[in-house]
């Protein structure tokens, strides 16, 4: 009888998730800022102060005012590209993950700004967690089928889903 060889706990893919969950929470510690609330806000009068002083000299050049992106919603979509690159994850999955309290613990406006302006390929997604599976918990397709659309799984869409067990060699 052949003994089954256990990996070494490093080697599974669930450790990797944790590692990168501690790591993006130790990350984002540190990123709230000091001063007051009401500094943003002084800052954003005295520019309009000094945008309306530049229309009155130059009424001719219609200003433009530039739409400010908060910090908070820029290390958002930094970590988001990061989760999807390097887990692979689906929408709803990448978006569960910016704002639990054990991963990014951004607010769900930042998470969402995230979500809108991630440029990522979810089926590419679905396709590499599907190989996962495969190779390395030898799931049948219909099995991994399941837990890619799972709500306690992966998260992808039906049609993400069905395009990576279709994909998978």
């Amino acid at each position: 009888m052949k003994e089954k060889v256990k990996k070494p706990f490093y080697k599974k893919w669930w450790v990797y998730v944790v590692a990168f969950i501690i790591i993006g929470a130790l990350a984002s510690g540190g990123e709230e800022s000091a001063e007051p609330a009401n500094t943003e806000v002084k800052q954003e009068t005295a520019a309009k102060e000094a945008s309306s002083e530049v229309k009155e000299t130059k009424e001719e050049e219609p200003v433009k005012e530039e739409k400010k992106i908060p910090t908070e919603f820029k290390s958002a979509l930094n970590q988001a590209e990061t989760y999807s690159d390097t887990f692979h994850l689906s929408k709803a999955g990448l978006f569960d993950q910016l704002t639990s309290e054990y991963g990014g613990q951004f607010s769900q406006e930042a998470a969402q700004y995230a979500i809108d302006n991630i440029k990522a390929d979810w089926n590419k997604n679905a396709l590499e967690q599907a190989k996962t599976y495969q190779e390395e918990m030898s799931m049948s397709p219909e099995a991994i089928r399941d837990q890619l659309t799972s709500e306690h799984g992966g998260q992808f869409t039906q049609e993400e889903a069905d395009y990576a067990v279709e994909s998978l060699e």
